[in-house]
Protein backbone atom coordinates (compact mmCIF):
# COMPACT_ATOMS: atom_id res chain seq x y z
CA UNK A 1 0.00 0.00 0.00
CA UNK A 2 1.28 3.45 -0.92
CA UNK A 3 1.45 5.99 1.90
CA UNK A 4 -0.29 9.28 1.15
CA UNK A 5 1.65 12.21 2.62
CA UNK A 6 0.16 15.69 2.60
CA UNK A 7 2.39 18.73 3.08
CA UNK A 8 0.93 22.05 4.26
CA UNK A 9 2.68 24.04 1.53
CA UNK A 10 2.94 24.52 -2.22
CA UNK A 11 6.63 25.44 -1.85
CA UNK A 12 8.75 23.01 -3.93
CA UNK A 13 11.68 23.17 -1.46
CA UNK A 14 9.44 22.03 1.40
CA UNK A 15 7.72 19.33 -0.63
CA UNK A 16 11.08 18.03 -1.88
CA UNK A 17 12.44 17.92 1.69
CA UNK A 18 9.45 15.86 2.86
CA UNK A 19 9.69 13.48 -0.08
CA UNK A 20 13.44 12.94 0.40
CA UNK A 21 13.03 12.50 4.15
CA UNK A 22 10.43 9.75 3.79
CA UNK A 23 12.39 8.03 1.00
CA UNK A 24 15.51 7.91 3.19
CA UNK A 25 13.74 6.83 6.38
CA UNK A 26 11.32 4.36 4.79
CA UNK A 27 13.17 3.11 1.68
CA UNK A 28 10.96 0.03 1.20
CA UNK A 29 7.72 2.04 1.41
CA UNK A 30 5.98 3.45 -1.67
CA UNK A 31 4.91 7.06 -1.06
CA UNK A 32 2.96 9.80 -2.75
CA UNK A 33 3.69 13.34 -1.52
CA UNK A 34 1.36 16.21 -2.32
CA UNK A 35 1.60 19.83 -1.25
CA UNK A 36 -1.46 21.92 -0.46
CA UNK A 37 -1.29 25.62 0.38
CA UNK A 38 -3.12 26.29 3.64
CA UNK A 39 -3.16 29.37 5.90
CA UNK A 40 -0.86 29.68 8.90
CA UNK A 41 -3.10 32.04 10.84
CA UNK A 42 -0.04 34.03 11.89
CA UNK A 43 1.96 36.85 10.30
CA UNK A 44 3.62 36.11 6.94
CA UNK A 45 6.91 36.44 8.83
CA UNK A 46 6.57 34.98 12.34
CA UNK A 47 8.84 36.86 14.75
CA UNK A 48 9.19 34.35 17.62
CA UNK A 49 9.50 30.63 18.19
CA UNK A 50 6.03 30.62 19.74
CA UNK A 51 4.42 32.37 16.78
CA UNK A 52 6.27 30.10 14.36
CA UNK A 53 5.09 26.99 16.22
CA UNK A 54 1.52 28.32 16.23
CA UNK A 55 1.75 28.81 12.45
CA UNK A 56 2.92 25.22 11.96
CA UNK A 57 0.18 23.89 14.24
CA UNK A 58 -2.48 25.96 12.43
CA UNK A 59 -1.25 24.72 9.05
CA UNK A 60 -1.37 21.13 10.29
CA UNK A 61 -4.96 21.52 11.49
CA UNK A 62 -6.01 23.19 8.21
CA UNK A 63 -4.24 20.47 6.20
CA UNK A 64 -6.16 17.71 7.95
CA UNK A 65 -9.38 19.29 6.66
CA UNK A 66 -8.15 18.82 3.06
CA UNK A 67 -8.50 15.04 2.97
CA UNK A 68 -7.32 11.73 4.34
CA UNK A 69 -3.62 10.89 4.44
CA UNK A 70 -1.27 8.56 6.26
CA UNK A 71 0.98 11.45 7.32
CA UNK A 72 0.37 15.19 7.59
CA UNK A 73 3.40 17.48 7.55
CA UNK A 74 3.65 21.19 8.35
CA UNK A 75 6.79 23.32 8.12
CA UNK A 76 6.78 26.91 9.33
CA UNK A 77 9.83 29.16 9.12
CA UNK A 78 10.27 32.13 11.39
CA UNK A 79 12.58 34.12 13.61
CA UNK A 80 13.90 33.52 17.09
CA UNK A 81 15.82 36.65 18.07
CA UNK A 82 18.50 37.25 15.43
CA UNK A 83 18.17 33.74 14.05
CA UNK A 84 15.89 32.11 11.49
CA UNK A 85 14.76 28.50 11.75
CA UNK A 86 11.68 26.36 11.09
CA UNK A 87 9.33 24.16 13.11
CA UNK A 88 8.52 20.72 11.66
CA UNK A 89 5.31 18.95 12.71
CA UNK A 90 4.38 15.47 11.49
CA UNK A 91 1.13 13.78 12.47
CA UNK A 92 0.33 10.10 11.91
CA UNK A 93 -2.72 8.35 13.38
CA UNK A 94 -3.17 11.06 16.01
CA UNK A 95 0.48 10.98 17.15
CA UNK A 96 2.57 14.14 16.77
CA UNK A 97 6.29 14.34 16.03
CA UNK A 98 8.01 17.71 16.17
CA UNK A 99 11.45 19.25 15.77
CA UNK A 100 13.17 22.54 15.04
CA UNK A 101 15.58 22.99 12.19
CA UNK A 102 19.07 24.34 12.61
CA UNK A 103 19.14 28.08 13.23
CA UNK A 104 21.17 30.55 11.23
CA UNK A 105 22.25 34.12 11.82
CA UNK A 106 20.85 36.85 9.63
CA UNK A 107 22.64 40.02 8.52
CA UNK A 108 21.63 43.21 10.37
CA UNK A 109 20.18 44.63 7.15
CA UNK A 110 17.87 41.61 6.87
CA UNK A 111 16.78 41.87 10.52
CA UNK A 112 15.98 45.57 10.10
CA UNK A 113 13.83 44.85 7.03
CA UNK A 114 12.03 42.05 8.87
CA UNK A 115 11.26 44.43 11.74
CA UNK A 116 9.57 46.66 9.13
CA UNK A 117 7.21 43.81 8.25
CA UNK A 118 8.88 42.31 5.20
CA UNK A 119 9.15 38.53 4.65
CA UNK A 120 12.58 36.87 4.78
CA UNK A 121 12.49 35.45 1.24
CA UNK A 122 11.71 38.87 -0.22
CA UNK A 123 14.40 40.52 1.91
CA UNK A 124 17.04 38.02 0.82
CA UNK A 125 16.06 38.44 -2.84
CA UNK A 126 16.50 42.19 -2.45
CA UNK A 127 19.83 41.97 -0.61
CA UNK A 128 21.40 39.29 -2.81
CA UNK A 129 19.81 40.16 -6.17
CA UNK A 130 18.05 36.79 -6.43
CA UNK A 131 14.52 35.92 -7.47
CA UNK A 132 12.16 33.71 -5.42
CA UNK A 133 15.01 32.27 -3.32
CA UNK A 134 12.54 30.85 -0.78
CA UNK A 135 11.51 28.21 -3.31
CA UNK A 136 15.14 27.33 -4.02
CA UNK A 137 18.10 27.28 -1.62
CA UNK A 138 16.62 29.90 0.71
CA UNK A 139 18.55 32.19 3.03
CA UNK A 140 20.45 29.07 4.13
CA UNK A 141 21.85 28.58 0.63
CA UNK A 142 22.73 32.23 0.18
CA UNK A 143 24.43 32.64 3.56
CA UNK A 144 26.40 29.36 3.37
CA UNK A 145 27.46 30.03 -0.22
CA UNK A 146 25.35 27.00 -1.24
CA UNK A 147 27.16 24.61 1.11
CA UNK A 148 23.75 23.91 2.66
CA UNK A 149 20.27 24.15 1.16
CA UNK A 150 16.93 24.93 2.70
CA UNK A 151 15.61 21.57 1.54
CA UNK A 152 18.58 19.70 3.01
CA UNK A 153 18.38 21.39 6.40
CA UNK A 154 14.62 20.81 6.46
CA UNK A 155 15.13 17.15 5.58
CA UNK A 156 17.39 16.74 8.62
CA UNK A 157 14.85 18.36 10.95
CA UNK A 158 12.02 16.31 9.44
CA UNK A 159 13.94 13.15 10.26
CA UNK A 160 14.13 14.34 13.87
CA UNK A 161 10.36 14.93 13.83
CA UNK A 162 9.92 11.31 12.66
CA UNK A 163 11.53 9.95 15.86
CA UNK A 164 8.19 8.91 17.45
CA UNK A 165 7.32 6.94 14.31
CA UNK A 166 10.76 5.36 13.96
CA UNK A 167 10.63 4.34 17.65
CA UNK A 168 6.95 3.66 18.35
CA UNK A 169 7.65 1.60 21.49
CA UNK A 170 9.12 4.67 23.17
CA UNK A 171 6.52 7.24 22.16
Amino acid sequence: MTWQILVASANPAKIRAVEQCFQVNFPEQAITVRGISVPSGVAEQPLSSEETYAGAKNRLMALKQQGAADFYVAIEAGLDGEMTFAWMLIEHQGKLGKARSASLMLPKAALQALEQGQELGDVMDELFGTRNIKQAGGAIGLLTQNRLSRSGVYQQALTLALIPFLNPDWF
